[in-house]
């Protein structure tokens, strides 16, 4: 049938449509009030750009096609994040940094989940480009965090994670070889002790190393007995003083599902009633065309997981102007936040324009 839509996807409805909008208006609000101006790239592009933009990441999850025009292979973005980066080391690399932009729009997967089948998502957030120190990393995670506060969406929770946290102990004071590096990071990341074990012993204490920040950072510190990390952990203290009250704190130091191109942090968006993340951000490295590696810090939020929760969204209300009411009034009413909503003819009713309140003698009444 031609009303059928792929899997995957969907139309959104009202009020869907207008509390996603609203959403959106409210991140990139407090997002442009610390500085975030918004970018909004190319819905598609050449594939080779949008794979390599990103140092360790791929588009292995774009939509590919072959552009009649340019006989070249386009990629529908799968995420906005590597879009950010080619427009700030090309567009915009003459621009003094840090280069703070924000953006919104949809992002389409190539495959889904069972847990997650949606394939059109609405993506939106804020990459800092030219630093990635603690203040840039605090700046960003406190950015996310009253971003939903002014969207309306409370009870969050960050869950940091320390992507390059392996990586650093096999090269340093816990040697492995590198080709063991993966299969060890897959097994602390299912918290696998046996499967750890095989490969080395002395990375068991990681999987402990999880749980109420304030004590698996002491577990780290505890288990960093050369110091290897001592950087890290000191940075990640500095951020979660200057969330502590405004928002839960985990840490899960081997957690790398959805941080394959983030370096030496990473963190996870939660807010009470909502399935899944509803966000995620980190430090990474853009790549520009001569090759150089410039660091960044960015975060993303998911903007159907937050509305389909019933979060962030403003109350509806919706005044029933009767026939004949003047202009003026209906103006005012506007002015003072209402959402008018006229008859056109004589039958119509409040219920049947879905309205909350209806206007009489000049002042609202609730139905």
């Amino acid at each position: 049938m031609t009303s059928l839509l792929p899997q995957g996807f969907r139309d959104r409805l009202p009020p869907v449509a207008d509390a996603t909008a609203r959403l959106g208006q409210a991140v990139l609000g407090a997002a442009f009030q610390h500085g975030y101006e918004r970018a909004d790239p190319a819905l598609a592009e050449f594939e080779e750009g949008l794979a390599g933009r990103l140092k360790s990441a791929t588009a292995q999850d774009a939509v590919r096609f072959v552009d009649p025009v340019s006989q070249r292979t386009l990629a529908v973005r799968p995420d906005i994040t590597a879009q950010i980066g080619r427009i700030a080391a090309t567009r915009m690399g003459h621009h003094p940094r840090p280069v703070r932009l924000s953006y919104a729009g949809p992002v389409l997967r190539l495959r889904a989940s069972q847990l997650s089948p949606e394939r059109e998502m609405l993506q939106m957030g804020c990459e800092l480009i030219g630093l990635d120190t603690i203040a840039a990393a605090t700046e960003i995670v406190s950015v996310a965090v009253e971003a939903l506060e002014a969207a309306g969406v409370r009870d969050v929770s960050i869950d940091f994670t320390l992507p390059d946290l392996v990586s650093t102990l096999a090269k340093g004071p816990l040697p492995i070889d590198d080709a063991q590096i993966a299969a060890l990071c897959d097994r602390l990341d299912a918290k696998d002790a046996g499967g750890v074990a095989e490969i080395s012993r002395a990375y068991l204490p990681l999987i402990e190393a999880a749980g109420p920040f304030a004590a698996a950072h002491d577990r780290l510190c505890q288990f960093d007995v050369g110091g290897a990390l001592r950087s890290r952990l000191d940075g990640l203290w500095a951020i979660a003083e200057a969330l502590k009250g405004r928002v839960g704190l985990t840490l899960d130091p081997t957690e790398r599902h959805g941080f394959e191109y983030q370096s030496w942090l990473g963190f996870s968006i939660f807010a009470r009633g909502v399935r899944g993340e509803i966000g995620r951000g980190g430090s990474y490295s853009i790549v520009h065309e001569n090759g150089a590696e410039e660091v960044a810090v960015g975060f993303s939020l998911y903007a159907d997981a937050i509305v389909a929760a019933g979060l962030g969204e403003i109350d509806r209300r919706r005044l029933f102007v009767p026939i004949g009411t003047d202009p003026a009034v209906a103006a005012g009413m506007r002015a003072d936040g209402w959402v008018t909503v006229a008859a056109l003819e004589a039958g119509d009713t409040p219920e049947a324009q879905l309205c909350t309140h209806v206007l009489a003698e000049g002042e609202p009444r609730a139905l």
